[in-house]
């Protein structure tokens, strides 16, 4: 489904961070990248969803290249086939749960039969998820926790094909963070999307089907769950 093919990326002040960086994503598959602060991690996702472009490589989209698209196209492709979640939340404050929710809908146009069958997507995602009872608050008025299962909603509300997650649970708590974690996993099995985190922790990585770590540029490894001991490190 997603192809990098020796990506690299340079920074001025922190030199080279990608190094012909490769991989293969299948569908369907849970992938975790985990390494040291400033490894790439965050640089590496935000090229998977054209937020940022390397200095050569390519990357495969479902069959087709897409470093080539212009910024209207590249906001097209996040909105309509990648779900993102950072490790802030990033909800408008002015905008209720719901409504944070239904905004990336409003990117492209939409018909009023469209919007009502998101809207009963959303609902049951929602419920799924135990944020029902959250819907009409305003973002200041949840917790950290309700705060980032808003944002896995909003993230599956146009149904992508990728889940980009970049340290989702970097500003939990270790209940909450075991909470989405577990989430995540759900999501992925049930819904069959594509999931890559970006992560510290060494627990949400064990959850995932494969364990990639990024140093000096480049992924190593492939430590499948049966691999790892029994304290989930590598």
């Amino acid at each position: 489904m997603l192809r990098l093919e020796n990506i690299s990326k340079s920074f001025d002040q922190r030199g080279v961070v990608l190094d012909e960086l490769s991989l293969d994503v299948a569908e369907g598959d849970s992938i975790a990248v985990t390494g040291p602060s400033g490894s790439g991690k965050t640089t590496m996702m935000n090229i998977i969803g054209l937020l940022d472009h390397p200095d050569s490589g390519d990357i495969i989209f479902r069959g087709n290249s897409i470093l080539s698209l212009n910024p209207e196209e590249s906001a097209r492709h996040r909105n309509k086939n990648i779900g993102f979640i950072f490790q802030d939340h990033l909800l408008l404050p002015h905008l209720t749960v719901r409504e944070n929710i239904m905004l990336p809908l409003f990117a492209s146009a939409i018909t009023a039969g469209e919007y009502k069958s998101k809207a009963a997507y959303a609902a049951a995602l929602m419920a799924r998820i135990g944020i029902t009872g959250i819907a009409d608050k305003y973002p200041f008025r949840i917790s950290g926790g309700e705060a980032q299962r808003v944002t896995l909603v909003r993230a599956l509300i146009n149904k992508p094909f990728l889940l980009l997650a970049d340290e989702p649970t970097g500003s939990l708590d270790a209940k909450n963070a075991d909470l989405l974690g577990n989430l995540l996993v759900e999501m992925n099995r049930e819904y069959g999307i594509t999931l890559i985190a970006a992560t510290h922790s060494v627990y949400l990585a064990s959850k995932m089907n494969l364990h990639l770590k990024l140093e000096y540029g480049k992924l190593t490894g492939e430590f499948r769950k049966s691999e790892l001991n029994e304290t989930g490190s590598i």
